[in-house]
């Protein structure tokens, strides 16, 4: 495909599936129901390069915790603009190591795949946020970032080696963080624990890797959208990916975004604009997503462009909020609309 074209991640479970996992139902074969048919309704939007729907992981964020033992539920809160909170888990003992790794996902989907298949992982950086305040005694932060560094390069590592098309990293903490502190030490701070893991890799291996950025979309709302882009922008673009994911359909002002965007990202790094908003229960149409693709093509040129959904479609699990046909259908419009804006500019 002339401009390339990639989804973020998550699609809502089927109904059967989320009845099963409410009554406590034995679900590996019916992860596996839901993996194929979500791979099937995928390959059939003409996706060029698809995903599991994350149909199996507890969360985009806590599936290396689910299954350890040195947890406390009391951590982090994370409040959305709507009023609900999500909270992650806080860490009580070390050593830390991951329970569970994404390439299991990964092996299960390309069982059914006929096409590329990308890969989610959660950033080190949002799982720096399990380690208390107050210290572990006899397991320092330090030895803890060391932990956790080896634990997501690993993760990204067997991915890669699992034979996916690209490894994404979600980085959804990174707008929150300015939320949180707005004098941007903590993002500086989240961006070096990456990038101690990203340093890791080959400038080969780092061109199939990415980082997803987007304002934290759960129960059809945000925990950052109204942090400016332009404080993460500088700042997210010093992370040595050779990917870069962007939320930007939803954005108020995107002439504003691609301007800051061709300012500061890497010459080298291709940058994937949202143009789909998986929040607003409108479907757009493939014209609609045709001139988001050009609006964007004027700014940062064709070159080093590519396009995808604003964020996934149930990050934490809200399988409810958006109904499968509306996902599909939206991806569907990313699709035709990026194949428009092609042919619309020659390619």
């Amino acid at each position: 495909m002339p401009i390339p074209t990639e989804p973020i991640g998550s699609i809502p479970r089927p109904p059967e599936l989320v009845e099963a996992m409410a009554s406590g139902a034995d679900l590996e074969s019916r992860f596996d129901d839901a993996v194929r048919d979500t791979i099937a309704r995928f390959e059939a939007t003409g996706s060029p390069v698809i995903t599991d729907g994350e149909q199996a992981k507890p969360s985009f964020v806590t599936y290396p915790l689910h299954g350890l033992e040195n947890l406390a539920a009391d951590g982090l809160t994370i409040p959305f603009e709507d009023g609900h909170t999500r909270q992650l888990p806080r860490l009580t003992a070390g050593p830390f190591r991951y329970a569970t790794y994404a390439d299991g996902y990964l092996r299960r989907a390309k069982e059914y795949a006929h096409l590329p298949v990308k890969q989610a992982v959660i950033a080190p950086s949002a799982l720096s946020l399990i380690y208390p305040e107050g210290g572990i005694d006899g397991y320092p932060r330090e030895q803890f970032l060391a932990d956790l560094a080896d634990e997501a390069e690993a993760d990204i590592r067997r991915s890669l080696d699992a034979g996916a098309h690209s490894v994404q990293l979600d980085f959804t903490e990174g707008r929150l963080s300015l939320k949180l502190d707005p004098s941007g030490g903590v993002l500086r701070e989240l961006v070096r624990i990456n990038n101690s893991v990203l340093e890791r890799f080959s400038d080969d291996e780092r061109r199939r890797i990415g980082v997803h950025t987007c304002p934290g979309g759960d129960r059809d709302a945000t925990h950052s959208a109204q942090v400016d882009y332009a404080e993460l922008l500088p700042t997210l673009f010093t992370l040595k990916a050779g990917n870069f994911y962007l939320q930007l359909a939803s954005e108020q002002d995107r002439p504003r975004v691609l301007r800051i965007v061709k300012e500061h990202a890497p010459a080298e790094a291709t940058t994937f604009v949202g143009v789909i908003d998986p929040i607003d229960p409108r479907v757009e149409t493939a014209e609609e997503v045709r001139d988001r693709v050009l609006e964007a093509a004027e700014v940062l040129g064709v070159e080093q462009l590519g396009t995808c959904d604003d964020c996934g479609f149930s990050p934490f699990g809200d399988d409810t909020s958006t109904s499968r046909d509306t996902a599909f259908a939206k991806i569907r419009a990313r699709v035709e609309g990026t194949k428009l804006a092609a042919e619309a500019l020659g390619l």
